[in-house]
């Protein structure tokens, strides 16, 4: 607890000498890494992360001293959706506007820090899934913070060749990957918004990792509900489409079908002017799998897509439906 706290303190005189950045410790599995973030956009470095708490220092000596207001200091007046979601599953202390916006849904639907975990455990089991039945290859669109367990740390636990490419619009997110990742020569990440897929698999980084005639795996987690219907319906889509024959699809979203309403008017009004938040229904979520076999149990909630002994909620007035699709032949894909 003592060295707990000196690393607290340390932290602490930081953030006093570099306040033009975002400082904080996060755990991983066997690690322990310190991160740096700037709040202004014109300091380099954007973001730094390492397990050395003094390179992490010489890494911003540059920065000594410089304040965070300017012409160039980023906005945190709005909540940002994937800090919000890593709050919610794994209480991670955000910004406070991402803290009173997460805060103020848990006020009154306290269950979505709890379907937020459970969609995390379906991922982990979905990735695992796919990763025995020989697929190497995996492509996280709209990926958000980097969260333990991550896609390339379940994969390779199965199978060691595994490589994966991250994606996300959010640049914060995209710096901050970059930075944690940067270790693993396994993993690239790329500024790609799933709404334009093109800007995903056509990133020369993605060439570095995936071999584009076999099969792919690709996760559209949490996301496709962030994007007007037409849009999700479009993007999914082209990225059927590009996938080979024997490429798994694995798709999470919140659904209109069994939630209150009144949550997604909550979420509506708590990531206002950030992005829309669109309920679909079971069936529309559905259609996004076709020409994909659907692997049993289907589409069902995230806590019951083969969940062992995972956790199962007694009710719960938010649904989060996950499914696990194979591309059975170039013959059944969809013409859209």
């Amino acid at each position: 607890m003592a060295e707990v706290a000196a690393v607290s303190d340390d932290l602490t005189v930081m953030e006093a000498e570099f306040p033009a950045y975002d400082i904080w410790r996060e755990e991983l599995p066997g690690r322990t890494m310190y991160v740096a973030r700037t709040r202004r956009r014109d300091l380099n470095p954007y973001s730094v992360a390492t397990q050395d708490l003094g390179e992490l220092c010489d890494a911003l000596e540059p920065a000594r001293g410089v304040r965070a207001e300017g012409p160039a200091a980023l906005t945190s007046a709005r909540p940002n959706i994937a800090r919000m979601y890593e709050y919610w599953l794994t209480g991670t202390d955000p910004r406070p506007p991402d803290r009173a916006a997460a805060d103020d849904v848990l006020a009154r639907f306290p269950e979505v820090a709890e379907v937020a975990r459970a969609n995390r455990a379906f991922l982990s089991r979905a990735v695992r899934y796919v990763a025995e039945r020989g697929i190497t290859q995996f492509i996280d669109a709209g990926s958000g913070l980097p969260t333990s367990p991550n896609v390339h740390e379940v994969a390779c636990s199965v199978t060691p060749a595994a490589r994966v490419v991250y994606a996300d619009r959010d640049p914060a997110v995209v710096a901050h990957a970059r930075a944690m990742l940067a270790a693993e020569n396994k993993v690239r990440v790329v500024a790609g918004d799933i709404r334009t897929p093109s800007s995903v698999l056509n990133d020369p980084a993605l060439d570095d990792l995936i071999d584009r005639g076999k099969p792919v795996c690709v996760l559209l987690m949490s996301v496709l509900h962030f994007l007007p219907a037409a849009e999700a319906d479009a993007a999914v889509a082209r990225f059927r489409r590009w996938m080979k024959p024997g490429s798994y699809l694995i798709i999470s979203a919140g659904t209109s079908s069994g939630t209150d309403p009144e949550l997604i008017n909550t979420l509506r009004n708590a990531y206002h002017g950030t992005a829309p938040v669109t309920g679909r229904t079971s069936a529309e979520i559905g259609a996004w799998f076709e020409g994909f076999d659907l692997v049993p149990p289907g589409l069902v909630n995230v806590w019951a897509w083969r969940p062992g002994n995972s956790w199962r909620p007694a009710t719960s007035r938010a649904r989060f439906l996950g499914g696990v699709g194979r591309k059975t032949s170039e013959s059944r894909r969809s013409p859209t």
